[in-house]
């Protein structure tokens, strides 16, 4: 556990290893860091073709969010062991078991203040943290110097790439997403403000 520990210690605050290393011996979990990934942030695979339970979390979260995904993936481990297959992934089921596991670390040592009041209202009826507009923003306030634009960055009629290639045009503000076009079949989506996207030759909001 001692290389657990030192690896830890570069992706979660201090105060949660010791909770998180007791959590990975008594589940008989392996966890896994690996390279960003641009459809999940974590991944949880129940012990069915392997002898372990085996999480995994990408590479490049700022500490808090690593924590938070982490807890997420061990929620569905507990998940796993009380029902198997036999609930939904995020059903209720999951929610309950995710807050109780989430509940040994909303405290200031671990988080701080602004992020606790909101990860405290996310928690009443959790999912993925990324679906979350106001964690997701408070999450981000942590990455450090910003090297990426969001949708909410560019002026409206802007084209932008997202991550697979697809282009599209931001067209309206809606309550709490963006109205925007896919360019290669005129289709229309809800984006988040915060998705990250790619200018296509605009000028950004400063």
């Amino acid at each position: 556990m001692k290389t657990y520990s030192a690896i830890l210690s570069k992706y979660i605050p201090q105060a949660a290893i010791d909770e998180i290393l007791e959590w990975l011996e008594s589940f008989n979990a392996e966890l896994k860091i690996t390279r960003s990934r641009t459809t999940k942030l974590g991944d949880y695979r129940p012990p069915i073709k392997f002898k372990y339970h085996k999480i995994s979390v990408n590479h490049d979260l700022n500490k808090f969010q690593f924590l938070i995904t982490l807890v997420h993936e061990f929620a569905h481990l507990c998940t796993w062991n009380k029902f198997k297959n036999k609930v939904k992934p995020h059903g209720k089921e999951w929610k309950e078991e995710y807050k109780i596991l989430m509940e040994p670390f909303l405290n200031q040592t671990i988080f701080p203040d602004d992020m606790l009041e909101v990860l405290k209202k996310y928690l009443v009826n959790p999912a993925s943290s990324t679906s979350d507009h106001a964690l997701l923003k408070i999450l981000r306030k942590y990455d450090g110097p910003k090297d990426y634009f969001t949708l909410e960055d560019l002026p409206m009629n802007a084209e932008f790439r997202i991550h697979n290639g697809f282009v599209f045009k931001k067209i309206e503000k809606l309550r709490k997403r963006f109205k925007c076009k896919r360019l290669d079949n005129n289709r229309m989506y809800l984006v988040s403000p915060l998705m990250k996207v790619i200018p296509v030759n605009v000028t950004t909001q400063s």
